[in-house]
């Protein structure tokens, strides 16, 4: 027997709260993969829809199928979950050449200025992709919105959606900023 089922209204009002106390949706009060965690996400959709401004990393989680669930293999499994950054860590450590590396996380250095090791989904082998200037004399401009838009215009980020190419992760560079010691952040376009 459920004590108090939540009805529309009560979405809206922690939705809401969300907004405007600038909570990420991840942090809800629900526990993860409930029939409300699920709804929450539903009706965030559904808010964002009608011009509900949720902040950009949000916005971003909306436009996946998070909170959906599919039937794969005849098992039901949910969809774009957000794993806790321990799981997350240990789903995505692979080998490179003989060594434990991270797979997806964004590093200074290498051929160029950032690297990042990506397994590639058709043949399950770790890649390198190496980008940025290599010469070091270009410098990364994430607070400068009129360099951003250049940026994203000449790189076609919106587009940029294959992970094994050096566009899609400059394209993305913003959401490392923190980790890599860059002033600003969010995205290129």
């Amino acid at each position: 027997m459920k004590i108090h089922e939540l009805t529309q209204t009560d979405y809206k009002s922690l939705l809401e709260n969300h907004v405007r106390c600038e909570i990420p949706l991840e942090d809800n009060m629900f526990r993860m993969l409930s029939d409300s965690w699920c709804q929450l996400f539903e009706h965030a959709r559904t808010l964002m829809a009608e011009g509900t401004q949720f902040h950009e990393d949000d916005q971003e989680l909306l436009l996946t199928d998070i909170g959906t669930w599919a039937i794969y293999e005849g098992v039901r499994v949910p969809l774009d979950v957000p794993l806790t950054e321990h799981m997350h860590e240990a789903l995505l450590e692979a080998e490179y050449k003989g060594k434990k590396v991270q797979l997806g996380k964004v590093h200074r250095g290498g051929s160029k200025k950032f690297y990042v090791y990506v397994k590639n989904p058709s043949t399950d082998k770790v890649k390198k992709i190496s980008f940025g200037d290599a010469t070091g004399r270009l410098k990364v401009k994430l607070a400068d919105p009129q360099a951003r838009a250049n940026f994203a215009a000449r790189h076609r980020c919106e587009q940029a959606n294959d992970r094994m190419s050096a566009r899609y992760w400059s394209c993305r560079l913003p959401r490392f900023s923190k980790s890599l010691g860059l002033s600003g952040g969010g995205k290129w376009w």
